[in-house]
């Protein structure tokens, strides 16, 4: 059993790549919101739902993050547990 945890190497360019792209998509739904032919109540709640995705897409990135976190602490503890077996294990030892 691998033990180690995936290595997750994103480099800053990447980063960047990913908030620029984030930005851009973000400012383009709000500006094209807003210039919509419509009255103000369509375009705010089409506003309002865009910022509701956005927050809802953070929430859900972060809870698949610490569920991914928290089976690699599982895994983690299964693994030393083992471990301390196989290390107390001593095979030349009689059974009682």
């Amino acid at each position: 059993m691998d033990s180690k945890a995936p290595a997750a190497k994103n480099t800053a360019a990447f980063y960047a790549q990913s908030a620029i792209a984030f930005g851009l998509a973000l400012f383009t739904m709000l500006v094209a919101v807003y210039y919509l032919p419509a009255d103000p109540w369509p375009k705010a709640f089409l506003a309002l739902g865009t910022v509701f995705l956005v927050t809802s897409s953070f929430s859900l990135a972060k809870c698949v993050r610490d569920a991914q976190e928290s089976q690699y602490v599982v895994s983690r503890l299964d693994q030393a547990r083992v471990d301390r077996i196989l290390a107390d294990h001593d095979p030349w030892k009689e059974a009682v």
